[in-house]
């Protein structure tokens, strides 16, 4: 299993990697996705300093726990909103935007699941902190 630091590391770079593909592609993810171009353009805007919170975090010998809840609670809301597009609170995507959306927050659930694991195992006794 990946350490809880690793794993910081790779969703600090998976954010990144969306964040960029929301600015940049954004008027084509919205052609694609049926997406508005604000959620897009504000998502991946918020993306950014998510990630370098998650690098820093990840740069310390030790991950502060309480950190790692941060990151923890702060991809379960990811999770919560990515849902509350597919209901509809932000437009109407079409197929490929409702699989767009999925398959980012299955990635998201992840990273968020083993992130968990991790941080119970680098506690004493499994506790989590």
């Amino acid at each position: 299993m990946p350490t809880l630091r690793t794993l910081l590391r790779l969703d600090a770079a998976t954010c990144v990697l969306m964040g960029i593909l929301l600015l940049v592609g954004g008027d084509v993810l919205t052609t694609l996705t049926g997406l508005p171009a604000g959620l897009l353009f504000y998502a991946g805007i918020m993306l950014l300093p998510v990630a370098a919170f998650m690098a820093a975090v990840s740069l310390f010998r030790q991950v502060a726990p309480l950190a790692a809840w941060v990151v923890i609670l702060g991809n379960g809301g990811w999770i919560a909103a990515s849902l509350l597009v597919l209901a509809g609170a932000w437009g109407a995507p079409n197929v490929f935007g409702i699989s767009f959306v999925l398959v980012q927050a299955a990635v998201v659930a992840v990273l968020m699941i083993f992130e968990h694991k991790a941080l119970r195992a680098s506690a004493p006794n499994g506790a989590t902190a």
